[in-house]
């Protein structure tokens, strides 16, 4: 499939941001966690309606409101920049903005399942992939692709340190409502990140993260294993999903979530399919929502990062001996980790020793929930997202993640349970189907 790019537009802040010489704005101490040194990309898929605007262009109808947006979200017109002492902070300049790329495919979406196939390798080509250091340089870009059958799909590449899944969909949203005739923002951004998620004077860590983060300067978690990781796309049933959900309650006599009890059996077959040495400590990574959890709660319209990771670790060689259900129970009990105490010590431990290079180490598997996290409600004129998809590989120190996504809900799109974007290394892929063959046969005793 070729995706043809069209031409690439700087689409500026319109009025003019609201200030008069360069500067510099700081980030947090969570924008700064070296996790998230990294870009994260995603597309939203929308299709053609009978709505009054689908006549106009979403190229066009994108960039105008992108550029009224940007006015209040001026920062992401900004250019990342390191420090002396390797953080990230933010520059500022007149005259900069974001770049938008034209492009089209000439097939219509029904034909290529309105992009709910996550295996498929050419929709890499529908979102900007720039290099780490163009990555700095514009922390937001975006693509436009039309399809012929008047559809198109919004491709996003941000950079991790500017905000989190969440304070993005906060932006794009903002951008929709101009689009569809706002006059102003239903939500103002807040910055003030500094002293919102700064450290404490004197910082003190009074929850011992040290658990599940070593200091190793020279250890990189994003690092080229040298063997191909491959996306590896599975289908989850409800049936199956209450089945699994009871068999643990049966067993345990505890209720799980679906997060808990999944992502304890996936957790599970990729160690056990990896050959992990059995000694070696495996993490289940995950990030939590701080904005209401935080003592006073960040302000709505916080669009920092807002997340922080939070673990679960045991030996490989126990994970894969022990029964499922303690592994279900070992996540259930690292989300009582989620208090104000232990944001404070992380941010706080991120001061003391950022220096020394923070890192949760090998073995990390990091998942995440992307089936509530309110994407639909990007509506630019025509209507949500019928498909919501993404494309990043480097997520919580992991280079294989796991998404649990919803279907298309495009017309034909399945609507019986969700999917699950998993990244594998070739070499696991094989065991790994084979356990996910013996889920979908709910043969769990046999795992």
């Amino acid at each position: 499939m070729e995706v043809k790019i069209l031409e690439t537009t700087v689409v500026l802040p319109s009025p003019p941001p609201p200030f008069l010489v360069d500067h510099h704005l700081p980030l947090s101490h969570l924008d700064n966690d070296c996790n998230l040194h990294v870009t994260f990309r995603y597309l939203r898929a929308y299709v053609a309606t009978n709505h009054h605007l689908t006549t106009a262009d979403p190229f066009h109808v994108v960039i105008t409101a992108l550029s009224a947006a940007l006015h209040h979200y001026y920062p992401f017109a900004g250019t990342l920049r390191r420090r002396e002492d390797n953080r990230l902070e933010l520059h500022c300049q007149a005259g900069k903005g974001v770049p938008v790329i034209r492009a089209s495919v000439d097939c219509t979406l029904e034909s290529v399942n309105y992009l709910d196939d996550p295996a498929e390798t050419w929709i890499e080509n529908l979102v900007p992939d720039p290099d780490p250091e163009k990555g700095l340089a514009n922390p937001m870009v975006l693509q436009v692709t039309g399809f012929a059958c008047g559809g198109y799909c919004l491709g996003a590449m941000v950079h991790h340190a500017m905000c989190d899944g969440l304070g993005a969909t906060q932006f794009f949203n903002g951008v929709a409502e101009l689009a569809r005739g706002a006059s102003r923002l239903s939500v103002e951004p807040v910055w003030d990140r500094a002293r919102l998620l700064g450290p404490r004077e004197p910082p003190r860590v009074e929850f011992p993260v040290h658990e599940f983060l070593r200091l190793d300067e020279g250890f990189s978690p994003y690092s080229a294993s040298g063997e191909p990781v491959v996306r590896e796309c599975f289908h989850v049933k409800e049936e199956w999903l209450d089945r699994l959900k009871g068999f643990l309650r049966e067993r345990s006599g505890s209720s799980f979530t679906t997060f808990e009890a999944l992502g304890a059996f996936i957790w599970r077959a990729r160690v056990k399919a990896s050959g992990t040495p059995g000694d070696e400590q495996v993490k289940f990574a995950y990030a939590t929502n701080i904005r209401k959890l935080l003592n006073p709660p960040l302000p709505s319209g916080y669009w920092g990062n807002g997340c922080v990771a939070m673990y679960a670790q045991i030996t490989a060689k126990d994970l894969v001996h022990q029964p499922i259900w303690s592994t279900a129970e070992l996540i259930k009990k690292s989300k009582r980790n989620s208090t104000d105490q232990y944001v404070r010590s992380f941010i706080d431990f991120q001061e003391l020793h950022f220096a020394e290079g923070i890192t949760a180490g090998k073995g990390v598997s990091g998942f995440t929930d992307w089936r509530h996290l309110g994407h639909s409600t990007v509506d630019f004129g025509w209507g949500g997202p019928v498909t919501v998809l993404p494309l990043s590989r480097h997520l919580l120190g992991s280079v294989e993640p796991c998404f649990f996504l919803p279907y298309s809900s495009a017309k034909g799109g399945h609507k019986d349970g969700f999917k699950v974007l998993v990244y594998l290394r070739e070499s696991a892929v094989e065991g790994f189907r084979e356990d996910m063959a013996k889920f979908s046969r709910q043969e769990f005793d046999l795992v």
